[in-house]
């Protein structure tokens, strides 16, 4: 077996991002087949398997099994992700076809199927391009509620570590981050020292500095003052 960066059953806050794309490809497989065959009810069990997956875990969805079973063992681990946006569209996708369900029961035939088929379009995208539209939403939605990188004009550099009379590049990271990984190997060799803030252990630095993603970096003076972002 390939060795895993993160385990697909206890590091919940990231995923590898081929995971999803097959669960995708499953969804709109069902959707089409019920389609196809008539069976409404196959929308209902695709929307209690989403559903499932959300509450009780990823144990609980068939093609993650599959995927963290049998493929990823043998293909080696594909690039980490934030695992929020594709939980977000398994939420959306379980609604919309808990909606189709719905509609089918109430005599609705052509509005059940218009959403099953709507939602069997868009796990095909995700699928096959890795565009995933429920992912966007999440997006839109954390920046509707103000998620979302702030103007940071000061860095307090006490307590980071940060060498006395220097100016610094602090970076927000996370150690399962495949994004964050790189940007260190860019950040290697460069004049500034480097002072790496983990997220996941000081999640109080990320609130207090409005870090919503990483990796993240700026250039700073010895008195905490921001004098811009390392792009990365």
């Amino acid at each position: 077996m390939i060795a895993r960066k993160a385990d697909p059953y206890l590091d919940l806050a990231v995923i590898d991002a081929r995971a999803p794309r097959v669960n995708q490809a499953v969804v709109a497989l069902l959707c089409l087949a019920a389609f196809a065959t008539g069976l409404w009810p196959l929308l209902a069990l695709t929307a209690l398997h989403l559903a499932l997956t959300i509450w009780l875990g990823r144990r609980w969805c068939l093609p993650f099994l599959a995927y963290f079973g049998w493929v990823q063992p043998r293909l080696g681990e594909g690039p980490l992700e934030d695992a929020r946006p594709p939980r977000f569209a398994n939420l959306l996708g379980a609604i919309v076809l808990g909606v189709a369900s719905l509609a089918h029961l109430a005599g609705l035939p052509t509005l059940g199927w218009a959403l099953g088929l709507l939602v069997a379009g868009l796990a095909l995208l995700s699928a096959a391009t890795g565009f995933c539209a429920g992912c966007e939403m999440y997006r839109l939605v954390a920046l509707a509620r103000g998620i979302r990188h702030r103007v940071i004009e000061r860095i307090d550099l006490a307590g980071l570590g940060a060498p006395e009379g220097a100016e610094v590049v602090v970076e927000f990271t996370h150690p399962l981050c495949a994004d964050c990984q790189a940007l260190d190997h860019r950040l290697e060799g460069q004049a500034r020292p480097v002072v790496r803030v983990d997220v996941s252990r000081r999640p109080d630095l990320a609130r207090k500095y409005g870090v919503a993603v990483v990796p993240l970096a700026y250039r700073v003076r010895p008195d905490g003052a921001v004098l811009g972002r390392v792009r990365g």
